[in-house]
C-alpha cells in the first residue's frame, strides 16, 4: 500500500505581539522518515513568525529536494464562515481567495513580531455593520468604536454566522471572530492566512490548499501528480496530546497530531480524510468547498 505523504508537518500559530518561545509560542512538528524509513520526530520553536516562515521553507525545500510530499497542517482556519466575502463586495470567483487577498493587502506583521491584528478587525468590523461586531476581543488600550475588549452581542438571524459547519462539527473549536484571549483563533487567522498565501506563492501549483483546490474526495496519487505539498487545516484538540516531563502543552500537541496523520496514512487510511464529510447537506458541502473550508479529521 503506497502512503500518500513523506512527512507531516504540523504548525502551531501564534499571534504574539513581540518575540516568544515555550508555551503560546509558534511551534513546528515535523515527522519524516530517516534514512532507514523509519519515522522521526523534530520539533523547532523559533521566536517570531518571520522566522517561522523562514524555517518552514527551509523544511519544504529539503523535502523536495529528496521528492518527499508534505502534508502541512496548520492549526487556524484557512477560510472564513459563510458570506464574509460577499458582506465585503469581495471580486473574484473564489470567495476563499478573495479573502487571502484582502487580508494580506491589510495586514501588517513586522519582525519582531509587532502587528496590525485589532486594527485589521476594527476596520472589517466597519466595512461589515459601522460597530465593534462581528469581530472582538482586545487588551483595553487598544479598544475603538469599531473593535471592544468584549462581545456586544450575541449573533442573531441575519448576521454572519458565528462559527463555520467545520467548528461545529469539531466541538470545542473557538469563533473566528474572537481575536484576543485563551482560544481566540481569530487572531492567528488574520495573520497566518497571508503567510500560508506567500508559501502558495512562492510554489505555485506544487502546493494545493485543501479542500479549495483539491475538492473533497479521496485523494490519490494520480490527484496529487506534480503537487510536493498539501496544504490542510487541522485542529490538534482532535487528538489525545500528553506532554512529557517538563514538555509545553503546544508541542505534545503538534507531535500527537503529526503521529496521528503517519499513523493513518501507513495503513491506507489518510486518502478517506481529505473525502466530502459525512452528513453535510450540497449547500453545506459548498460553502465549506468554496469558502470555509474545513478541519481535517473532523
Amino acid at each position: 500500500m503506497s502512503r500518500l505523504f513523506s512527512a507531516y508537518v504540523i504548525v502551531d500559530w501564534s499571534a504574539a505581539a513581540k518575540p516568544a518561545t515555550g508555551a503560546d509560542s509558534v511551534w513546528i512538528g515535523v515527522m519524516k522518515r530517516d534514512v532507514r524509513f523509519r519515522l522521526t520526530f523534530e520539533a523547532y520553536n523559533p521566536p517570531t513568525r518571520g522566522e517561522a516562515e523562514k524555517k518552514l521553507a527551509a523544511i519544504l525545500d529539503d523535502l523536495k529536494k529528496r521528492s518527499e510530499r508534505a502534508l502541512v497542517g496548520f492549526d487556524f482556519p484557512l477560510g472564513f464562515p459563510r458570506g464574509f466575502s460577499q458582506a465585503l463586495n469581495l471580486p473574484g470567483e473564489a470567495p476563499w481567495r478573495a479573502v487571502w487577498d484582502q487580508l494580506d493587502k491589510m495586514v501588517k506583521d513586522k519582525a519582531d513580531n509587532t502587528n496590525n491584528r485589532f486594527g485589521v478587525g476594527s476596520e472589517l468590523n466597519r466595512r461589515l455593520t459601522g460597530g465593534p461586531f462581528p469581530f472582538w476581543g482586545c487588551p483595553p488600550k487598544d479598544a475603538l468604536t469599531t473593535l471592544q475588549p468584549k462581545r456586544p452581542r450575541p449573533h442573531e438571524a441575519g448576521d454572519l454566522p458565528e462559527f463555520r459547519h467545520a467548528d461545529l462539527a469539531a466541538k470545542g473549536a473557538a469563533s473566528i471572530w474572537k481575536l484576543y484571549y485563551n482560544g481566540s483563533v481569530g487572531g492567528q487567522a488574520i495573520l497566518g492566512v497571508p503567510a500560508v498565501r506567500r508559501l502558495k506563492l512562492a510554489r505555485g501549483e506544487a502546493v494545493k490548499v485543501w479542500p479549495f483546490e483539491t475538492g473533497f474526495k479521496a485523494l490519490g496519487d494520480a490527484d496529487l501528480e506534480g503537487v510536493d505539498v498539501v496544504v490542510a487545516e487541522v485542529y490538534p484538540s482532535l487528538y489525545k496530546a500528553q506532554p512529557a516531563a517538563g514538555e509545553v502543552k503546544d508541542l505534545a500537541q503538534v507531535r500527537a497530531t503529526a503521529e496521528q496523520l503517519a499513523k493513518l496514512d501507513e495503513a491506507g487510511k489518510l486518502d478517506e480524510a481529505f473525502a466530502a464529510p459525512k452528513g453535510l447537506d450540497a449547500a453545506a458541502l459548498a460553502e465549506a468547498e468554496r469558502e470555509e473550508g474545513w478541519i481535517l479529521g473532523a
